[in-house]
């Protein structure tokens, strides 16, 4: 298969999926200015190509309790290539991605702090990184405000049903859900529409860049200490759709970690250049990732209400 570059727009795109996979053609057509069925086309191009691999539905991770956590650092491992398939026998792990250097990003899912000791000693152990960097996500940042969800919201067992039923499909129709549960198709809209108002379930998809001809960099950004945290999205959403994500850590004050998408390296190197600039950052280290890997964890495996 021919690799295939994304233009910005099919990133923006991805982006809007990323955050609300069950968002129309047509709704995306109009935010895209473009036609319905060029939008469809650009899926379908970006499926064929593997870039996305699925569109997802979990249980919001905040309704569960959950901690979100980023591990990082060098490998001492002869090949790192083995490494992804040992970490993810872990069902906290949902991303790793190897990058320069022998070094690994490792993201997880944690029920909650208390396992971090042990996890940690895990990465230690399995992915041969002696000295990892854990940071524990405080804020993360796609572009668009992740509200927290109501936490005096129930779950009816039809709704975890309904998160079943769309696990592996996120853009299922609703008259497919209601034959499939046997349920009117007005109720199981009704109970969709409730759990999405109240950020009790998470559409997403699967996103494999690296199927595509395109180069993604982390970017490690240490803060100067005189530089406020609130002015960080103001400044790096000039950068969108090229800088992808971005977390900030609890336990790591004047740390950021970001994912930038770009064509070549030159371009890259041009963002990289105005980061300096921003003179907000003491230092910026680029590091190109290879490859990346999603994983099914404890969250796919939770459903009390589904036999």
């Amino acid at each position: 298969m021919v690799l295939h570059n994304m233009d910005k727009t099919d990133i923006i795109l991805v982006m809007y999926l990323l955050i609300n996979s069950r968002m129309s053609n047509r709704e995306l057509a109009e935010r895209l200015n473009l036609s319905v069925n060029a939008v469809h086309k650009r899926i379908q191009t970006l499926i064929e190509l593997g870039v996305i691999r699925k569109f997802t539905a979990k249980l919001s991770l905040f309704k569960l309790g959950g901690v979100i956590i980023q591990i990082f650092g060098v490998s001492t491992a002869l090949t790192i290539e083995t490494l992804p398939e040992k970490i993810s026998k872990n069902n906290c792990v949902y991303w790793v991605a190897l990058a320069g250097g022998n070094y690994l990003y490792i993201g997880a899912y944690l029920r909650n702090l208390s396992d971090l000791e042990s996890f940690v000693d895990f990465i230690k152990t399995e992915a041969k990184i002696p000295n990892p960097i854990v940071g524990i996500v405080s804020s993360p940042f796609t572009g668009h405000d992740i509200p927290v969800p109501a936490h005096d919201v129930s779950l009816t067992p039809l709704d975890h049903k309904i998160i079943h039923s769309l696990h592996d499909d996120s853009r299922k129709a609703i008259s497919d859900i209601a034959e499939e549960l046997g349920m009117s198709a007005k109720t199981i809209r009704r109970r969709l529409s409730n759990m999405m108002e109240h950020h009790l379930i998470d559409l997403s998809l699967e996103w494999y860049p690296d199927a595509s001809n395109d180069i993604m960099t982390v970017l490690h950004l240490h803060l100067k200490p005189t530089i406020e945290k609130k002015s960080i999205p103001q400044v790096l959403g000039k950068y969108m759709p090229n800088l992808l994500f971005y977390w900030l850590f609890s336990d790591l004050p004047n740390e950021l970690m970001a994912i930038v998408w770009t064509n070549t390296m030159k371009e890259l190197k041009e963002i990289q250049e105005r980061l300096v600039k921003e003179n907000m950052f003491e230092s910026i280290i680029p590091n190109i990732l290879y490859v990346g890997y999603l994983f099914e964890t404890w969250r796919d495996e939770y459903n009390p209400h589904v036999k």
